[in-house]
């Protein structure tokens, strides 16, 4: 993510900023990827904290207005939550309009997020046909932190789910193209095996043994889906570290430049050496104040094949081309 210009005085602003370090209101457009000091604000700002412009006063950002459902706010803590929700989402678009996914010159379909609170049972979370149903609850850190730990997990965070979630969407766009699903079948394996069965036989059985070899993480085992959604999940994570890298001003011999931009890299390759060099060395800054690693995964061959694969149909798919 981009460090940005203050528009009214020096100093920078964050991608989550509402006011500069005098108090004057800002908002951010995703369009000219930049921060105005004039209205007209998103409508959930003062309910949510939603810090993109509106087309008009009254009226929700891009990012709101693709929330078709919001949580019930008589649920416990659902409005805190959903306003960090809120917030990974604009992140995760954000990134992917880099990609000119979503925005204006992109000439498909946008997804359409349902937003719900944990009420008696737990949220699911998923995507069918252009629908992102996300659990709000999973911005608490102790749910989240239980629920990875019951899970095995090492990583999980609410733009991880996000990321996750938009993937499938991504895969059902890319799908509608005649010249995707052949490629895909022959990188990921048969989508159109028995889902269920498969998610049924991950949790009864586990992962294979030779998991690492093959796959990202563990749940990228359990279908062709989730492979390809746990990878495009993970590109977006490796480009998005570099790019806030670069952004800080940090400087590596890994860059290949100056100013260098991991969004604009056509060859994949490049790309993800650079990020995975870099997490090396950022997990161990990590150790030295006894934290987790920030990125906790080895990229085997297998994976850097098939994030090759997403790269390129990220970087192309949005067009059309």
């Amino acid at each position: 993510m981009r460090v940005f210009s203050n528009p009214v005085g020096s100093g920078s602003l964050w991608f989550d900023n509402l006011a500069t370090a005098d108090g004057t209101a800002i908002a951010y457009d995703p369009q000219a990827r930049t921060f105005l000091p004039m209205p007209p604000f998103c409508a959930n700002r003062e309910i949510i904290g939603c810090n993109w412009i509106a087309p008009e006063q009254g009226a929700f950002c891009q990012s709101c207005a693709m929330t078709a459902l919001a949580p019930d706010p008589q649920i416990p803590n659902a409005i805190p939550n959903w306003a960090q929700t809120e917030a990974a989402k604009r992140w995760v678009l954000d990134n992917l309009g880099r990609w000119n996914w979503f925005r204006p010159e992109d000439p498909g379909v946008r997804p359409l997020f349902h937003m719900l609170a944990d009420g008696l049972t737990p949220a699911p979370m998923g995507h069918v046909e252009g629908v992102v149903t996300i659990s709000v609850a999973e911005a608490d850190p102790v749910l989240r932190v239980t629920r990875r730990q019951a899970l095995g997990e090492p990583y999980r965070t609410m733009i991880g789910h996000m990321r996750h979630e938009i993937a499938h969407m991504l895969w059902w766009r890319l799908s509608l193209r005649a010249d995707f699903l052949d490629a895909f079948r022959a990188t990921f394996g048969d989508e159109r095996t028995d889902y269920s069965a498969a998610l049924q036989r991950h949790y009864n059985d586990g992962p294979p043994p030779d998991w690492k070899q093959r796959f990202l993480t563990t749940y990228a085992s359990t279908h062709p889906h989730e492979d390809w959604a746990e990878t495009t999940a993970h590109l977006l994570h490796l480009t998005d570290i570099t790019d806030s890298f670069v952004a800080t001003g940090l400087s590596s011999p890994e860059l290949p430049s100056p100013g260098w931009d991991p969004y604009s890299e056509t060859d994949a390759e490049r790309l993800i050496s650079v990020a995975a060099s870099l997490t090396v060395g950022v997990n161990h800054v990590n150790r030295s104040m006894g934290l987790p690693d920030l990125y906790p995964f080895v990229l085997s061959e297998s994976a850097r094949r098939k994030l090759a694969f997403v790269h390129d149909w990220l970087r192309r798919g949005a067009q059309g081309r």
